[in-house]
């Protein structure tokens, strides 16, 4: 089910995988250099709602459009936050969580309070533009109060799972909402090598099966 959503920064898209008996809804964005379509979005649309809980997909403004390059973040959130009543209104009532990959996730842990969400999924969240360990985006992982699973690929050149992990707790400490996932392996892309410890398969089972265990345990102590 697709549901054409009017913001301010152009016309946005949601794409619904509706449970039978939804007793959740995830709502994740997409990257800078993809779109709703990419491997991880696409497993956690095919599984979840197997397990209770609706997943909308949230193609921004700017894909929609046809263009290649992403708007600015601050665009990104304002396309995200005037989607959200829609999202309120397909949840019906439900808890949401929210997340997404790369800079979707982005989007998602800077407007978790704003959404209301009741915790944030986030698949290679960027750290680090490649080669500028000087340009963080720490902070923005670290601003959530509720729970925050980040799946990390240990090839991942914007921020290795070692890296993110070594970093969140250099910042806070031992951090007890922020859980980091190590996707063996795996780079940006959540894409692996021949030689790496786990299939493209593989990768897609763990992104699902991950998510489904951590929305379980945030829904029991919601």
């Amino acid at each position: 089910m697709d549901v054409d959503v009017p913001t301010s920064a152009g016309p946005g898209r949601l794409v619904v995988a509706p449970a039978e008996r939804p007793r959740a809804l995830l709502w994740l964005g997409h990257g800078a250099g993809g779109g709703i379509g990419a491997a991880d979005l696409t497993a956690l649309a095919s599984t979840l709602p197997t397990v209770g809980v609706t997943v909308a997909r949230y193609e921004q403004p700017w894909r929609v459009a046809g263009k290649r390059v992403a708007s600015r973040p601050a665009a990104l959130d304002v396309a995200w936050l005037e989607t959200s009543p829609a999202v309120a209104e397909l949840a019906g009532g439900l808890p949401v969580i929210v997340g997404g990959r790369s800079a979707g996730a982005r989007v998602a842990c800077r407007t978790a309070a704003e959404t209301g969400a009741i915790a944030v999924v986030c698949l290679a969240f960027p750290l680090h533009p490649p080669g500028r360990p000087d340009v963080s985006r720490l902070a923005e992982l670290l601003t959530p109060s509720v729970p925050v699973l980040v799946l990390q690929g240990d090839r991942d050149t914007f921020g290795s799972a070692h890296l993110l992990r070594a970093e969140v707790e250099a910042a806070s400490g031992d951090r007890a909402n922020v859980r980091i996932v190590p996707v063996p392996g795996a780079d940006h892309g959540m894409k692996t090598l021949k030689a790496s410890p786990l299939t493209a398969r593989d990768v897609r089972e763990l992104v699902a099966s991950t998510t489904v265990a951590f929305v379980d345990e945030v829904l029991a102590t919601a």
